[in-house]
């Protein structure tokens, strides 16, 4: 792109040295940076980009955007100072790929627990009624058909509009996206003109970062209050009406808000629920009329999920709900949540990545009709992170029958303070404190017997554990898998 033409959309900056013509790429990680690039000094929380420029400028940028003086030959490199390095990331990177989003449905999904989910069921659901869609969230980005893994929920501003770019430029038109607390605060959205923003529900996570939860809830909110004001634009909101943050959320934004619910009245309500071990079923009050639901996602959260997904596709789509809850037959369980590992065995082993009490609690809560014998829980919670979640945790683990304790990942943090502030949160003496997640979910497979439920919550199927600052591999499915091979001599 013209690098005047690029510049120009940012009004206050002050040029030191010859700029060039082009700009072939913006990059914010130096070990991108290629020739004729534009690299961005981002300052970050751990790492400050302004620490980089030189290794910017030996892998080719030829311009660096900052916000102090550096020490460049400004003979051969130009140097552009403004006030704000990730605003003016988001603006460049918006006019550098042309403003992707302005030119397709763009979907946000927000909230404590069910974003995954949702986001998952919107991209299926409009992948099966012809609405290609790509995806960016927890599990990583999903663009035709090919699976990159990502560092966070939400991606970093410039990551964004070059996944967006590339799906505007291989004719997708509808892009589905996890939008978290950390991502709406560290302003990673900027520049998205999202069309849909579904909110799921808030319950308590985070708080090492928000402090309290009114500051956790209203940055939740930036998302429905960034939307503006300008109602010539058609913008979409969808809103729990169960959730106690819905009037909070419905006074931020101008729009027409859509809700969705199972005790209070809404525009897409589930009545009459009954609850089976392999499918639920209610019957789906719309604004198309009374119709009967059948989905093979179980507990009472998925049939939140559920009608925030048929909400969400049918207020943009007009697709008719009569479709929407016909393509929930072939719609299977969700990877790592609440999935069940199909594998032989006389026990009933479940997968979900509930780390938060209140997904704990609903997680047991959606198996506990069809306990025969017991329920044995593996459960964690993470380091350097929300400490007074952690005895709240074992609260809600309590409900089982035995508890593992043990930890999703440890980070800097020594496993046995965690394993300590969980344990005081215990309402019975069946568990014990395990800080090897390995060895806590082989030994729950060991302890079982036949007719017990496993829960392992946590991690979902993540790949890893991070302990001190590496990612190390791990697997909750194949440690289970292949204790229950050792245990129930099975043949998979």
């Amino acid at each position: 792109m013209n690098t005047n033409e690029l510049l120009s959309s940012l009004k206050i900056k002050s040029i030191y040295g010859a700029l060039p013509a082009e700009v072939l790429s913006i990059e914010q990680d130096s070990r991108k940076v290629k020739k004729h690039s534009l690299f961005i000094c981002i300052r970050g929380f751990q790492t400050d980009g302004h620490s980089f420029y030189s290794q910017a400028l030996h892998n080719g940028a030829n311009i660096i955007v900052a916000e102090e003086r550096l020490p460049i030959d400004l003979t051969k490199y130009a140097l552009v100072i403004v006030k704000d390095t990730a605003k003016a990331l988001a603006i460049l990177a918006n006019k550098f790929y042309h403003y992707p989003s302005t030119n397709m449905t763009v979907y946000g999904v927000t909230g404590t627990n069910g974003k995954t989910t949702v986001t998952t069921l919107i991209k299926q659901l409009l992948d099966m009624n012809n609405h290609e869609a790509a995806l960016l969230g927890t599990n990583g980005i999903e663009l035709l058909n090919e699976y990159t893994e990502s560092d966070n929920t939400t991606c970093d501003v410039l990551t964004n509009q070059k996944v967006l770019h590339k799906a505007v430029q291989t004719g997708i038109n509808h892009m589905v996206m996890e939008i978290s607390s950390h991502g709406l605060a560290q302003g990673r959205q900027r520049g998205i003109d999202f069309d849909v923003v579904t909110f799921t529900n808030l319950s308590q996570d985070h708080l090492d970062y928000h402090k309290t939860m009114e500051k956790y809830g209203y940055t939740k909110g930036l998302l429905f209050a960034q939307l503006g004001n300008n109602l010539t634009e058609e913008k979409n909101i969808i809103l729990n009406r169960d959730d106690p943050w819905y009037e909070v959320y419905n006074d931020m934004t101008p729009f027409e808000v859509i809700s969705y619910g199972i005790y209070k009245e809404a525009d897409f309500q589930a009545t009459s629920i009954t609850y089976y071990e392999d499918r639920t079923c209610f019957t789906l009050q719309s604004p198309e009329g009374t119709i009967p639901v059948t989905t093979k996602l179980i507990g009472e959260f998925n049939v939140y999920n559920v009608l925030a997904a048929i909400a969400s596709v049918f207020i943009k789509t007009k697709i008719a709900v009569t479709e929407l809850v016909r393509s929930f037959a072939s719609i299977d369980h969700i990877t790592g949540r609440l999935q069940k590992l199909d594998i032989g065995a006389p026990i009933s082993i479940y997968i979900d990545y509930a780390h938060t009490p209140d997904a704990i609690e609903k997680v047991i809560a959606s198996l506990q009709p069809f306990k025969q014998k017991r329920i044995l829980l593996v459960v964690g919670t993470g380091g350097d992170r929300d400490v007074s979640k952690r005895p709240l945790m074992a609260e809600k683990a309590s409900i089982a029958d035995y508890v593992f304790l043990t930890i999703n990942d440890s980070r800097s943090e020594d496993s046995q303070v965690i394993l300590t502030d969980m344990k005081k949160g215990m309402k019975h003496g069946n568990y014990r404190s395990i800080p090897n997640r390995k060895t806590a979910i082989s030994l729950a497979i060991d302890m079982s017997e036949p007719g017990d439920i496993v829960i392992i919550a946590g991690k979902g199927l993540e790949k890893y554990q991070i302990i001190k600052d590496k990612k190390q591999p791990h697997s909750d499915k194949e440690i289970a898998i292949q204790s229950c091979l050792i245990k129930y001599n099975l043949n998979v």
